[in-house]
């Protein structure tokens, strides 16, 4: 998949991954991966920014927990992220269903 194709999707991608559970960072980018079949190997020096970007918009909040002697930092969803990832899905609805009128060439629903 070309990576141009992610591009306004990494925030919901994230905050979704995340409604499982606080997770650090690496077990972020593996449930991407794992979920999406591997289409999402993304690498950190793309995930843990977007990740401090979600932390300072309120979307999400972080603390640090030791695991065998190793600090990480845990991040998990904000009730402003839920709500935030309610509407990207909604508006990832509208969208997917316009782009599958005009490539799969399904009716697009009009306007009421």
């Amino acid at each position: 998949m070309r990576p141009e194709l992610l591009k306004g999707h990494l925030d919901s991608l994230l905050l979704s991954t995340l409604l499982d559970g606080a997770a650090h960072g690496y077990a972020i980018i593996e449930q991407l991966k794992a979920k999406s079949g591997g289409a999402f190997d993304l690498p950190e020096g793309t995930v843990y920014p977007a990740l401090h970007r979600l932390e300072e918009a309120g979307l999400l909040t972080s603390d640090w927990e030791s695991v065998s002697g190793r600090r990480r930092r845990r991040y998990a969803i904000t009730k402003s992220g839920r709500k935030s990832l309610i509407s990207e899905r909604e508006e990832w609805k509208q969208f997917e269903g316009a782009i599958n009128a005009v490539l799969g060439r399904k009716p697009w629903p009009t306007a009421k």
